[in-house]
């Protein structure tokens, strides 16, 4: 009967100990903010700096000129920019349609949230998500730079999501808002009144 049990619902495989207490434990938060805070000033920087720049808030004519670089295809031996075709041909389309006008104010707007809320603590886990999620496009688009070192650090945050803003907004927002499988308290208000 067990294994019948078992078979429909599977096992839970816990976490290594080092594991738990990296990315579980509240009294290793301190690794985190550390992380947390470099990742969200450098996504401040970035996102500051291309703020007063016309050719990122108003024409697009940077993010043109970065994606046109990174569509071109070289003659041989050198490689293109971009590996997967089919990344090349999303960029093409953006490109085609003219969305670097508008795009490139959503890059600019998205590295300055990302990094008031890495820098805050306000929601670390989805923060460092879209952190990482940019870094990978910049990656895909032949852009190395800093970026997979910035990503090695979002997927970290990612994992420590429940402690990495202990020392910052998260200690308050996590208990008050929760998770999707576990409501917060301002979720619980309303059923209170039931139970």
């Amino acid at each position: 009967m067990s294994t019948t049990t078992a078979a429909t619902k599977g096992y839970q495989i816990s976490d290594p100990p080092l594991a738990q207490k990296l990315f579980g434990n509240t009294r290793w938060a301190w690794i985190w903010v550390i992380l947390r805070m470099y990742l969200g000033y450098t996504w401040l920087v970035s996102g500051w700096g291309k703020l007063g720049n016309p050719g990122w808030t108003q024409t697009g004519a940077i993010l043109k000129g970065f994606w046109t670089n990174a569509v071109a295809i070289p003659t041989a031996p050198a490689r293109p920019a971009i590996t997967f075709d089919w990344y090349r041909a999303f960029i093409q389309s953006m490109l085609d349609a003219g969305s670097y006008t508008w795009f490139s104010k959503v890059v600019v707007a998205g590295e300055l949230l990302i990094g008031v809320a890495l820098v805050l603590g306000a929601f670390t886990g989805i923060a460092a998500f879209f952190g990482g999620f940019m870094n990978w496009n910049f990656m895909m688009a032949g852009s190395a730079s800093s970026n997979p070192l910035l990503f090695t650090i979002a997927i970290f945050l990612i994992l420590a999501w429940k402690v990495a803003g202990w020392w910052g907004l998260d200690r308050f927002l996590l208990p008050a808002f929760g998770t999707p499988w576990q409501p917060g308290r301002v979720f619980k208000k309303g059923d209170e009144s039931s139970v």
